[in-house]
């Protein structure tokens, strides 16, 4: 009998659905993942590390120096939680400084814009860009312009409030905007793009977040307007205005490095099969990175620590912490993921699964593993251990997060705890993503959704990779 068959009827003795001899050891293995779910309701140390982080080093921006201290800062708090093998591994990278920036419509009745430049966009000239407003509607009105048609001109492009979704799925559209618009504009001719921030929210703070490279360049300034300010040019060219906008900025990059961060709670049985549960270290600049991402670390390590507490697992967990998760470069190399993935090579063949913690600190809803997985043993054991909790089955994780994409190209499987996302695009990029945002009473549900989940995979003998092929074989 399997491990996950013989899961799956002890924990149906547990529940007083059948009466059938069970292994002692089998029973241990729930029971473990039960407590470890309820220890994390007691108390962990997520609300530390997310605390100490955004206090002692504030915003990091990748490649920063900010970002660097804090990579070695977290290497220690990882070892003085008994986490092994610490290490630190750096890569190349281009960083981006903001420097100083404004807007403003020009003319008779002059009005202040509040906009933030978008991550690795090109600095205005010293005197900044002057010139009149195009407005589209959205992305596709902006790609319908013909060539030529923005010379000289600022295209300024509202895509429209960001619909507010439990999944985020509202976000999508808004950040192909940011990533494509800039070079799309730069095409037709236009001196600066402007786009409505993407953000759920109606505050007069903007949404940062990078853009493209293409071909190897940023071709020029690119900013995010506030959403009120985004709606008062609307009005302005809907009542048949011409608009005119002064743009400055002295954003600028340079050569630096980033790191990942990672330690492990080594297997007892089986130390060569590896767990990933990553998150990302770098934030943008203008708050302190809370809820984007320190508290995705501070949810992994707490998960990791409290399962070393009960006693060494069977397979070994690994914690990462990714740099530069945020920015683009001028040669698509996966940043801190894909450099991850170059340095263990064949190793990857030792990744049993990964899972990303990146989508803020409130509490998980849904759980999605592999293809091939629903629907086993192995799902309904783990939906009963996270039902207490709140959390019910989801559809399959394919994908995972940026950070972890690179292990899922490469054939890793990927899990994903899903957490509610209503308000996080509220916060997310702006000013206001800073630590009294987070919610400890949803980030310690958080914390004990990962803890019991991953203690239920390190002890179980699934090959994810298996269910997956065989799921496939069927189609």
């Amino acid at each position: 009998m399997s491990f996950t068959i013989r899961l799956m009827a002890a924990s149906a003795v547990a529940l007083g659905l059948v009466a059938a001899p069970v292994m002692a050891q089998d029973a241990r293995a729930i029971r473990a993942a039960e407590q470890v779910r309820d220890q994390a309701l007691k108390g962990n140390i997520a609300l530390d590390y997310v605390t100490q982080i955004t206090t002692r080093f504030g915003p990091r921006p990748a490649g920063s120096r900010a970002e660097q201290d804090a990579s070695a800062w977290a290497a220690d708090y990882m070892r003085a939680h008994g986490f092994q093998n610490v290490r630190i591994e750096q890569f190349p990278l281009i960083g981006w400084e903001r420097g100083e920036e404004s807007a403003e419509i020009l003319g008779a009745r002059p009005q202040k814009l509040v906009v933030a430049a978008l991550g690795h966009s090109i600095a205005t000239p010293a005197e900044g860009v002057e010139a009149e407003v195009v407005f589209f509607d959205g992305l596709d009105a902006l790609l319908a312009a013909p060539a030529g048609s923005l010379s000289g001109k600022i295209a300024v492009v509202d895509g429209g409030q960001m619909v507010r979704m439990q999944d985020g799925s509202g976000y999508g559209p808004l950040s192909r905007i940011r990533g494509v618009g800039p070079t799309e504009a730069a095409k037709r001719g236009a001196v600066a793009f402007v786009m409505r921030s993407a953000g759920s929210d109606e505050h007069r703070m903007p949404h940062t977040g990078t853009t493209r490279y293409v071909e190897g360049k940023v071709p020029l300034p690119a900013f995010a307007l506030s959403a009120p300010d985004a709606d008062q040019i609307a009005r302005l060219v809907g009542m048949g205005e011409t608009v005119r906008l002064r743009l400055k900025s002295t954003a600028h990059t340079y050569e630096t490095h980033s790191q990942n961060v990672m330690g492990d709670i080594v297997g007892a049985s089986r130390p060569d099969e590896i767990i990933v549960l990553g998150s990302h270290m770098d934030s943008w600049d203008l708050g302190t990175g809370a809820i984007d991402d320190a508290a995705g670390g501070a949810i992994t390590l707490a998960a990791a620590k409290l399962i070393a507490e009960q006693g060494r697992p069977a397979r070994t967990i690994r914690v990462v912490l990714y740099g530069s998760e945020e920015v683009a470069q001028p040669t698509d190399h996966g940043n801190g993921g894909g450099a991850y993935v170059r340095n263990i090579g064949a190793g990857v063949e030792k990744h049993v699964i990964a899972g990303e913690s990146d989508f803020g600190a409130d509490r998980v809803y849904a759980l999605g593993l592999p293809p091939g997985s629903q629907n086993t043993d192995f799902a309904k054991i783990a939906e009963r251990v996270l039902h207490p909790l709140g959390v019910l089955p989801g559809e399959a994780e394919l994908f995972g997060g940026v950070d972890i994409g690179p292990l899922a190209r490469a054939g890793v499987p990927v899990f994903g705890l899903r957490q509610d996302g209503t308000r996080y695009f509220d916060l997310h990029h702006t000013a206001d993503d800073t630590l009294d945002k987070i919610d400890p009473a949803q980030m310690t549900q958080n914390v004990a959704a990962w803890a019991a989940l991953v203690r239920l995979i390190a002890d179980s003998d699934v090959d994810f990779r298996a269910a997956r092929a065989a799921q496939a074989s069927t189609r």
